[in-house]
């Protein structure tokens, strides 16, 4: 299925190439040069999947990221970095990306990432139902993409509402990092476990939990984590 994309890359080389693999797939692509352009395109265009580089003038991609999701924008969002470091990289995840790739890369890799989030965020968008699934006070729609807790909306990036799925298929069940890493993230195998804490520390602010309480998303320590039914008062 084509989908509209936004590349935000400064590296005019790296953009053309990005740009064909993208539109070999079918895809409608538009490339900009600078942070402020990604901004001004994915509020007027919006886009179905964004990838944005990290290093970009203006305003860098880090910050359009924290900027969309302020603004409620759920379109996938891909980085592209440069930074190699784990600290470098779960930042990003921590302002809302869906993923993440280090330059340099394939682009291979990175048309079969970005095939990935669009599959996800469309998921069970063609179905005839819904499928809700309820653990305590959360509610998912699985066709709908929709997540609320106590009748609240919340708005989840498409990692964070296939974990929160995956937790939610089995309520009260430990996941390992490994297991929610095969469920959420499937072909990504190189996926850093670190990477699923960040998720989660989204997910436990978005569904208004106290990380020293958790209600809903709970550690076991040593072991990973679990959605529990959270509605009664503790």
């Amino acid at each position: 299925m084509s989908a509209r994309i936004l590349v935000a890359e400064d590296d005019e080389k790296q953009s053309r190439l990005i740009r064909i693999y993208l539109e070999r797939e079918g895809n409608a692509v538009q490339v900009v040069a600078d942070g402020r352009a990604a901004l001004e395109r994915a509020r007027s265009t919006e886009p179905d999947l964004i990838v944005l580089d990290v290093m970009l003038p203006l305003v860098d991609g880090l910050d359009v990221c924290r900027i969309l999701r302020a603004e409620a924008h759920e379109v996938p969002i891909l980085l592209l970095t440069a930074r190699s470091t784990e600290e470098d990289m779960l930042l990003g995840l921590d302002l809302g990306a869906d993923d993440y790739l280090t330059k340099p890369y394939s682009p291979r890799e990175l048309t079969a990432r970005v095939r990935a989030l669009l599959r996800r965020s469309r998921k069970g968008g063609a179905a005839a139902g819904s499928e809700v699934l309820r653990v305590g006070a959360v509610e998912l729609d699985t066709a709908r993409f929709e997540v609320r807790v106590a009748g609240r909306p919340v708005a989840l990036t498409s990692k964070e509402f296939s974990i929160l799925e995956a937790l939610a298929r089995e309520p009260g069940r430990v996941f390992t990092r490994a297991r929610i890493i095969e469920r959420a993230f499937g072909f990504d195998s190189d996926v850093l476990e670190r990477t699923v804490d960040a998720h989660v520390r989204n997910l436990r602010r978005k569904l208004g939990d106290d990380p020293a309480r958790p209600r809903h998303l709970e550690t076991v320590y040593g072991r990973g984590y679990r959605l529990v039914d959270g509605s009664a008062p503790t």
